[in-house]
């Protein structure tokens, strides 16, 4: 029988649905990849037997013959963002240790709905903070991927959905969920060699997602390839009244729609992407996506997007001052971790909390946030970068009467060794420079493998498209997929 592992999301639900293997085969199959995979810290918390409950489920339905959901049989991982009933949901922090959500998240139970199965809690970046996945309380998440240079540096897998790339990557499940603030669905899909798209702002519904900040946070999905991530998006999207900013709109059937014939569409690149420091690799396998477009039909055209410069520091006063505000209801209270030193007041119960729960970085960027929002700093900071934001969007609709999609790449460099940048907060920033303006402009953005570098790691290629156009980009995605026809995965090391 086919090793159920080597499949993707389509392949499963075939195979389940025509009955080639049962779903709690697949199950199985998943649940002891994930067993034998500690040394990569991807899962904090594994659930085997949700996972089993769910196939067990779809294997009884299809022999009632009763109709199937769109993910039926398969088992994915759950970044562990999205509350889960009955579930501890951490956000990577110690701060929400122990904590164990009464209700499911519209995303999570829109993929329970749709006959997926559960194998576990995915680690991050604490509070989804992070480029490397280095700042979770439960320790690093290590990458698959390995150099082949001989040298075995463990690498980082990409932030903030990490332990989602790395899972994928290894074949510790078929897909995951992922959350975009400002990259951290592109880039860990980059560093990792497999597809993931962040879709239009309010596509998927922020309910029940632990919040980083609200006016970018946006859920996705993370696999194999494009089709595997269209099917995924087509059972997490949809319009929730729980979540004010979610749209009201119906959800295609992407993936039933997918073609990459391009021909009478354009491609718009920019130029300001060109930036001083980017691996010449990386400049490469641009050039090469570019020629792929065109092989595709589509007519390449130059593109500008003058404010892409401030994007970054945009991001960086934005995302902060939001993240204050959201991060001001763990004080050990309600929920979560309470350190009571003797004879404290609440003023003091309320600090040590805090100072024990948060980490390092969590505590950057509150304070980040904090002083641009305070008296006297708010005007100067909070309300010039809610201003570039504006042209940063508006940069883009003025593409948009060029172009179709743009293409540029998912990242200045391949996967980096971790503890390289961890020291450096503004080199660990600048990884997220070609994946922000897409998410301060709240436009749906993937990226797709393209090609290995010298060292033997993948490099990502990241398409942009006009808002609620998911399906363009979907397309121009796949016609790169299938000249990249990248197949590379990690040599088992674990």
């Amino acid at each position: 029988m086919t090793n159920i592992t080597e499949l993707g999301v389509a392949a499963i639900r075939d195979g389940v649905a025509s009955g080639e293997f049962t779903a709690r085969e697949a199950a199985e199959a998943f649940n002891a990849n994930v067993a034998a995979a500690g040394q990569l810290n991807a899962f904090i918390v594994a659930t085997p037997e949700k996972a089993l409950e769910a196939a067990d489920k779809v294997d009884a339905d299809r022999a009632a013959g009763k109709p199937l959901g769109k993910m039926a049989g398969v088992p994915i991982g759950m970044k562990d963002l999205f509350a889960s009933k009955g579930v501890q949901t951490t956000a990577a922090s110690h701060i929400l240790e122990g904590f164990t959500p009464e209700y499911e998240s519209t995303v999570s139970q829109k993929l329970w709905d749709a006959g997926a199965g559960m194998l576990g809690k995915l680690n991050l970046d604490q509070f989804a903070m992070g480029s490397s996945n280095e700042t979770s309380y439960f320790g690093n998440v290590i990458s698959p991927w390995r150099r082949n240079d001989g040298g075995n540096a463990a690498l980082a897998p990409g932030g903030s959905s990490g332990g989602s790339s790395a899972a994928v990557a290894a074949r510790l499940c078929p897909a995951a969920t992922g959350t975009d603030t400002g990259g951290s669905i592109r880039q860990p899909a980059a560093f990792t060699g497999i597809s993931g798209i962040k879709p239009t702002y309010g596509r998927c519904s922020r309910w029940g997602i632990v919040a980083f900040a609200s006016s970018l946070d946006q859920a996705g999905p993370m696999a194999r390839d494009v089709t595997d991530c269209a099917i995924m998006l087509e059972s997490m999207a949809g319009f929730d009244p729980k979540d004010s900013t979610s749209l009201d709109m119906p959800v295609p059937e992407w993936s039933k729609a997918l073609d990459a014939n391009l021909k009478g569409k354009k491609v718009g690149i920019p130029r300001e992407y060109r930036m001083d420091g980017t691996d010449e690799e990386i400049l490469k396998s641009w050039d090469d996506g570019i020629a792929w477009l065109k092989d595709a039909g589509a007519e390449v055209v130059d593109v500008s997007l003058p404010h892409t410069k401030y994007a970054l520091p945009t991001y960086y006063i934005v995302a902060p001052a939001e993240a204050s505000s959201n991060l001001a209801r763990y004080d050990g209270v309600r929920y979560g971790l309470r350190e009571l030193p003797d004879g404290a007041n609440l003023q003091d119960m309320y600090a040590a909390t805090r100072a024990a729960g948060f980490g390092d970085e969590v505590k950057r960027r509150i304070l980040i946030g904090t002083y641009v929002l305070s008296a006297g700093f708010y005007d100067a900071y909070y309300t010039q970068a809610q201003k570039v934001r504006t042209l940063i969007a508006r940069d883009f609709e003025n593409a948009w009467a060029q172009c179709d999609v743009i293409l540029a790449p998912t990242t200045p460099t391949a996967a980096f060794p971790l503890g390289d940048k961890v020291d450096d907060p503004l080199a660990m920033y600048l990884n997220d420079v070609f994946s922000v303006p897409a998410s301060l402009a709240g436009l749906p953005a993937m990226s797709v493998p393209a090609a290995i570098n010298s060292d033997g790691l993948p490099l990502g290629l990241q398409i942009i498209g006009k808002a609620f156009d998911e399906q363009g980009v979907l397309n121009a995605g796949l016609a790169i997929e299938q000249r990249a026809g990248f197949s590379a995965k990690p040599e088992k090391w674990w």
